[in-house]
């Protein structure tokens, strides 16, 4: 028993280090590439002669908001501060008790009255982000539209889906939530992946707005780690998750998809993989930009991130059944096999090995008690503190201040990795428990649960 527990934490790590070193080489191979992008198109914009600029197409920004009082201002500020010019925004008041719709009509009437308008800033002149930084700056926005619909409580999907159907006018849609920060650049960003015929979908480059608590720390590192394997999936054609935050799509593509389903926990996955079974992902692609950078608040207590998580990982398994057709699905005609036969595949392992791993830790306890050696545990830190090192390293969107400081942070973070292993295996002991609700689905609750809000920088 003991040999054959040994082979399985032998097979389990060596998975883990293939995704490692898989995730390393594709992440930075995506880089390598943006970079050579970049400087090309810096080159031919050089030798390029002025001519009339093309007409931008107009991109809908839509706001669902439950309760945001403390924190829409702030994300309408962040539209408002785009250096992308043909911009419409809708925010679709979903039956908030709060000062959620005051607050937004106010910000409307305003943004009409000032030809200039003095907005909040998280990002520097050069586009780095954090709190330090906070600043205001003068735009002139008085050719955007900003417009509220108010209905009662019905949920996030159909929220999206009242403004898609009957709102919108552009030809490309961004989904933001109310508790978001974005780039200045990210929607100027997002259009231009869409110059490329074949992509429908693009997903953001999601961070956690810096904190100072260890629970708000660990979630920036864990959005780093998430958001930098997203690279390698975007390399190889095989991502099927468009998170909530800031993802831009194709408004013909959401219309012949028929929008957002609301029978699953996480209605952003749910259309993500419709899109993906429906059009395939070999000629319609979906891709992950890291330029387009958004901000979301982490979540503030251990118990509110407990309930996150639960919701994460129903809606994820959710999907991930109501989809299973297509794993291992062989049709390279339409999908891609890197989806198909490995991407969706090791969805369903990572589940596996997650409950595995109290098993495998203690196992490892044992070992380094039995053979009185500490070689083990030490090299598990220096293997998860090393990656994490590379991952913070070339990350474009740091500063060198901000990559040292979250340097030192990474030497004891590993700890607390265990912390969010521990929500994990309690939000996957829950879904299992309640495993029904995988298989038989019903619509989605309308009631939204707002994650208590910080108080630094939430409210200007």
């Amino acid at each position: 028993m003991p040999i054959a527990f040994l082979y399985v934490l032998a097979t389990a790590n060596l998975i883990c280090m293939i995704h490692i070193g898989l995730y390393s080489v594709g992440a930075n191979s995506y880089d390598i590439i943006r970079f050579k992008q970049e400087h090309d198109k810096l080159k031919k914009s050089q030798k390029r002669k002025v001519t009339k600029a093309p007409r931008l197409k107009l991109v809908s920004v839509v706001i669902p908001a439950h309760n945001e009082a403390k924190v829409i201002k702030r994300t309408l500020d962040s539209v408002m501060a785009s250096s992308y010019e043909n911009i419409e925004v809708i925010v679709v008041n979903d039956g908030s008790t709060d000062d959620t719709a005051n607050i937004t009509k106010e910000y409307i009437k305003r943004l009409k009255k000032a030809k200039n308008m003095r907005v909040w800033s998280y990002f520097d002149a050069k586009g780095y982000a954090g709190s330090h930084r906070l600043r205001y700056i003068r735009i002139n926005r008085n050719q955007t539209k900003v417009r509220i619909i108010t209905q009662k409580n019905q949920g996030k999907a159909t929220a999206m889906n009242n403004a898609m159907r009957n709102f919108v006018k552009g030809q490309l849609i961004m989904c933001l939530d109310a508790d978001s920060i974005l780039h200045p650049r990210a929607i100027e960003k997002a259009v231009g992946y869409f110059k490329d015929n074949h992509i429908i979908g693009v997903a953001a480059n999601v961070r956690v707005i810096e904190s100072k608590s260890l629970l708000g720390r660990v979630q920036r590192f864990e959005h780093m780690i998430g958001y930098r394997s997203k690279k390698f999936y975007s390399m190889t054609n095989s991502e099927f998750i468009i998170g909530g935050v800031a993802s831009t799509y194709r408004k013909s593509v959401l219309k012949n998809v028929k929008f957002y389903d609301d029978d699953t926990m996480t209605e952003d996955i749910g259309l993500s993989l419709k899109i993906v079974s429906q059009k395939g992902n070999k000629n319609h692609r979906i891709v992950y930009a890291s330029d387009v950078v958004a901000l979301t608040e982490g979540v503030g207590s251990l118990k509110d991130l407990m309930r996150q998580r639960y919701r994460w990982k129903m809606g994820n398994l959710q999907n991930l059944y109501k989809y299973r057709h297509l794993i291992g699905n062989y049709n390279p005609g339409q999908y891609s096999r890197m989806l198909t036969l490995y991407r969706l595949p090791m969805a369903i392992v990572s589940e596996i090995l997650l409950l595995m791993e109290p098993l495998m830790i203690a196992y490892i306890i044992y070992l380094s008690i039995h053979f009185q050696t500490l070689g083990i545990v030490i090299g598990a830190y220096l293997t998860i503190t090393l990656y994490t090192m590379s991952v913070l390293w070339p990350d474009e969107h740091l500063t060198t201040k901000d990559k040292f400081k979250l340097s030192l942070s990474a030497t004891w973070i590993y700890g607390l990795f265990y912390i969010m292993d521990v929500v994990q295996l309690y939000a996957m002991f829950k879904t299992l428990h309640l495993y029904e609700h995988i298989i038989h689905r019903e619509k989605s609750s309308s009631t939204w649960i707002s994650p208590k809000r910080g108080t630094q920088n939430v409210t200007t």
